[in-house]
């Protein structure tokens, strides 16, 4: 069975606690079985590579390492501020997100 994950891919997030509190970014990739995402641009980790085809001289990269889900909050299009995210069937019996703060549906 499928975790339900109030962020998906390619929504714009902000990091509420932790190293990177505070930051936003745009999650790049959901791991639903670990509950982690990665977002654009936090948690920055340096990655020590050999040289290789991808990068001839090695060297220290710097790399975005997985955010617990928990720690994320979903940034409300229209206000520009954190929320929180419900679900609810809109006018053609879907399902949708909407934002709890301005009850506008996230599309």
């Amino acid at each position: 069975m499928q975790k339900k994950i109030h962020v998906k891919k390619g929504d714009s997030v902000m990091v509420i606690t932790g190293e990177s509190k505070g930051q936003k970014g745009r999650v790049l990739e959901v791991d639903r079985d670990k509950n982690r995402a990665i977002v654009e641009g936090v948690n920055m980790v340096s990655k020590h590579t050999k040289p290789n085809t991808k990068a001839p001289q090695g060297g220290i990269l710097k790399k975005e390492a997985p955010v617990h889900i928990s720690n994320l909050m979903l940034i409300d299009p229209t206000t520009g501020k954190p929320t929180r995210v419900g679900k609810k069937l809109n006018e053609k019996n879907k399902l949708v997100r909407y934002s709890k703060k301005s009850l506008e549906e996230i599309k």
